[in-house]
């Protein structure tokens, strides 16, 4: 048996982790869960005070008393996304991990006179600054032989009549998971998504859905074959699962956190 089949989902002791994204949500939970667990975490964001809260979390968490990275970057700006992964090489010489966490999502309907504005939003921070990003930094995986988790959504499967810009990014997203699990598999990478259902942060109030979200979180939550709304550490477990070497024979999946929610 190989040494990374052994390798406990619960121990990132000696990686790097960075996480875009990571001042808030499930991007803060991540952070603190791979500070918890060992890593040497990258807390990235653009709001400076949120990412040093963050940071501050992970710090108490760290059992070797590790100090977070913080990097305030907006990852729709080009230069910001050189100037996060300059800075984390600069400063801590490697990356094993990548989650692609930055991202939000946009009510949008073929109705609306704004589409437009919004559909280049949502690509322009939900796609294009995952392609990026993972293209700034996969020279430095290969020297891991690192791992990317991607966070997708279970809309990228299932269509959704209020967030249809949002569905076809994450529909986007899994598409380039695929992608570079064929194209990166040789250099030893391994690359997978996660996509979760409705989850309770403060991502859905920054949609700007208002009541429709309100909506959709209890119609989720009545007819889930599981009968609740997926929480935080439901997605955290997840990502952290792809990551580890437990799952060092799976590549190009989509894991749905949906507790079946695409079937009804």
């Amino acid at each position: 048996m190989s040494s990374s089949s052994t390798t406990n989902s619960k121990d990132f002791s000696g990686k790097v982790v960075l996480i875009t994204g990571s001042s808030g949500g499930i991007g803060a939970a991540l952070s603190r869960h791979f500070a918890r667990s060992g890593a040497q975490v990258v807390v990235n964001g653009r709001n400076g005070q949120n990412v040093g809260k963050v940071a501050s979390d992970c710090n108490s968490l760290s059992p070797k008393k590790l100090k977070a990275l913080q990097v305030v970057a907006d990852v729709t700006i080009d230069d910001d996304c050189r100037r996060l992964v300059d800075t984390v090489i600069c400063r801590l010489g490697r990356i094993d991990i990548l989650v692609n966490n930055a991202g939000a999502g946009a009510f949008g309907s073929i109705y609306d006179p704004k589409l437009m504005q919004t559909y280049d939003h949502m690509m322009k921070l939900d796609v294009r600054s995952v392609v990026l990003i993972t293209q700034l930094v996969v020279p430095h995986l290969e020297r891991t032989k690192g791992v990317i988790v991607n966070i997708s959504s279970s809309l990228s499967v299932k269509p959704n009549v209020h967030f249809m810009p949002y569905c076809l990014a994450k529909c986007a997203i899994d598409m380039f998971t695929k992608c570079m699990a064929l194209e990166l598999g040789p250099k030893g990478i391994r690359c997978n998504s996660v996509n979760p259902t409705a989850v309770r942060t403060n991502f859905q109030s920054a949609t700007g859905a208002g009541d429709i979200l309100v909506g959709v979180l209890k119609q989720l939550e009545e007819t889930n074959p599981l009968r609740r709304i997926a929480t935080v550490d439901d997605v955290v477990n997840a990502v952290a699962f792809l990551a580890s070497g437990e799952s060092g024979f799976v590549t190009g999946t989509a894991l749905m956190v949906d507790g079946a929610s695409i079937w009804v």
